[in-house]
């Protein structure tokens, strides 16, 4: 007999490549000389849609098309030559390869919001949460959804968080491995994973099918960073948006949906 948790791991694994070729794709196809192209982490996708409509009003010469997804394979595009025009990632550790692999401007990175980590359980869940450590040991948790730590900001975190618990050698023997921290939500909120990880904003977007169990202090901060593409043919719009996302009205429609103002240096 297979093991359910393999199975859904494969399906995941599955998912997150035709969701990669079916998202390059349409970025690829969607992309014209006229449209300013932002990869975003998936997280930010309901902050960023009303981002986009927002700076659309103020620059009508300009349409924004917005590509979603893990901020590890979103940076793998851009360096297969995927246009791109503004990248924002989930986590530095994303920001940090890019600008290793020279895909985006250095002098451009700038951090624009913060997030927090929770451990989500299904609406009608009834397991008891005294300690994350306490309800991940539980034997009526079988599956536990979490973004892959390889591509996965998200993840990262989570591992990172479970680890300075001592309960990642438990865990990722339960692990249902998503391609992006949606992926994990939609895990918990269908019932397929007894328990998850994701931020906080994420949580906040399905009130009615999860519920948070916990709140996970991260070994270090949740911060987003944004930068430039190199080699954009639309530098000046480019700018203009990352630069609108960092002003008050784009601080405020983060704030809209849940996220924090970047830390103070």
């Amino acid at each position: 007999m297979s093991n359910p948790v393999s199975a859904v791991r494969r399906y995941a694994r599955a998912a997150a490549a035709c969701c990669f070729a079916a998202v390059a794709f349409s970025v690829h196809s969607a992309a014209h000389a006229d449209e300013l192209v932002v990869s975003a982490a998936a997280s930010l996708t309901n902050a960023f849609r009303t981002m986009a409509t927002a700076f659309e009003k103020t620059h009508p010469k300009t349409q924004v098309v917005l590509n979603f997804g893990a901020s590890d394979v979103l940076l793998q595009q851009i360096l297969n030559g995927a246009p791109a025009d503004v990248f924002a990632s989930a986590d530095e550790t994303a920001m940090d390869k890019a600008v290793d692999g020279k895909a985006v401007i250095p002098d451009t990175r700038r951090d624009f919001a913060t997030n927090s980590l929770v451990m989500i359980v299904p609406a009608d869940s009834r397991l008891p949460v005294r300690s994350v450590r306490e309800a991940l040991m539980l034997p009526q948790v079988k599956h536990v959804a979490l973004g892959n730590p390889a591509s996965v900001p998200a993840g990262r975190y989570a591992k990172a968080a479970l680890e300075h618990e001592g309960v990642w050698d438990v865990v990722s023997g339960k692990a249902v491995l998503a391609g992006n921290v949606r992926e994990s939500l939609d895990y918990v909120a269908r019932g397929e994973a007894e328990a998850g990880f994701v931020f906080s904003t994420d949580a906040a977007m399905m009130p009615q099918a999860v519920k948070v169990a916990a709140s996970v202090p991260t070994q270090t901060p949740v911060t987003y960073p944004i930068a430039l593409v190199h080699g954009s043919a639309h530098a000046a719009d480019a700018k203009a948006f990352a630069e609108f996302v960092l002003s008050a009205q784009g601080q405020a429609i983060l704030a809209k949906y849940g996220f924090m103002p970047p830390a103070q240096h």
